[in-house]
């Protein structure tokens, strides 16, 4: 299949957006998107059903924050969910929103200097028209770089995060279908090792069945980025799974590759009860929800980058701490 008509709509989409004021968001948005839109983003935006809507709660207030902006993609593609027998394709992108942080933004205090937005959306097509959006966004990220410290230490190293080491993101050509059908498979088997904890092997061992040992994991502010599996173990997916308990099965909305990248996400992906030690946080017993966004880069037979967004402020919430409203003192 080609999906190229479906590309082109969401770069026109993204040129319009991108380069419109803020009183013209909502008319750009009505051309592209379906009048019963389902936006799903990050706490405290959740989920629109409505253009409108998202132009008001979302874009709006977000253009009038970070002025000048522009979108700095470096990861674009396209294909068909996996996950459904009919047809159903989605494009996506990921990258930063980058702009001049002018204006106070859930009540984040504006530095007046340049600030990145970390973010990564789905969107399905349907009769030319977005019929659905998954758009999330990194807030904790955009806190630090104002000066604020919403999380205790992180396991990983915070930065902002490059796109793939190849340059070779931007899928605004069509791609070999065995590639994508690669990819997909790698992406597959990975999903089965992490979804099960309980594989028999060594930490180290399981990942390397997937993973290049010169893997990158690009992960949300509040946890950190980390380089290598032996890294990656210690500093993320080793406290990752000593701090829950319970965890539910692997739930995926959209999922699919294309060439040598792919992707999918959930809302959420998984449930599980923190036992305590993650992120310096008690136990709580309660169960919450991870909403995340994964894309990942193969070379050869193994997943070798891999860029995570999950809602950490959604999932602190429900464990009854809100994360925006302690660190701001004023919340959204």
């Amino acid at each position: 299949m080609s999906f190229q008509e479906e590309k082109q709509l969401v770069l026109e989409f993204y040129k319009e957006l991108d380069n419109t004021d803020e009183a013209e968001v909502s008319e750009v948005m009505h051309k592209y998107c379906a009048g019963n839109l389902h936006w799903r983003g990050f706490d405290p935006f959740n989920v629109i059903f409505s253009p409108e809507e998202v132009a008001v709660k979302f874009w709006q207030p977000l253009k009038r924050s970070l002025s000048r902006l522009q979108r700095r993609i470096d990861i674009f593609m396209a294909g068909q969910n996996s996950l459904v027998s009919e047809e159903s394709i989605w494009v996506s992108s990921m990258g930063h929103l980058m702009g001049l942080f002018d204006e106070t933004w859930l009540a984040i205090q504006p530095t007046r200097k340049m600030a990145f937005l970390r973010y990564c959306a789905f969107h399905r097509i349907e009769n030319g028209k977005i019929v659905e959006t998954a758009m999330y966004f990194d807030i904790p990220h955009l806190m630090m770089q104002s000066g604020l410290r919403p999380f205790g230490e992180q396991t990983g190293a915070h930065m902002v995060q490059p796109g793939p080491a190849t340059h070779s993101g931007l899928l605004f050509e069509a791609q070999p279908q065995a590639e994508g059908e690669k990819t997909l498979a790698t992406i597959n088997h990975m999903i089965s090792d992490l979804g099960e904890w309980d594989s028999g092997l060594p930490l180290e061992e399981e990942l390397a069945q997937t993973w290049a040992d010169d893997m990158i994991w690009w992960g949300p502010a509040g946890i950190g980025a980390t380089y290598t599996i032996e890294r990656y173990a210690k500093q993320h997916s080793g406290p990752f799974r000593s701090g829950f308990k319970n965890r539910s099965t692997t739930k995926h909305i959209c999922r699919f590759a294309e060439g040598e990248f792919g992707g999918f996400f959930g809302f959420p992906n998984f449930t599980a009860e923190p036992t305590g030690g993650f992120m310096s946080m008690p136990a709580t017993g309660k169960p919450g929800e991870f909403r995340v966004i994964d894309i990942y880069r193969r070379e050869g037979d193994k997943l070798v980058e891999n860029w995570v967004f999950i809602d950490l402020l959604h999932f602190w919430k429900q464990q009854g701490v809100d994360i925006l409203e302690r660190t701001t003192g004023m919340g959204a």
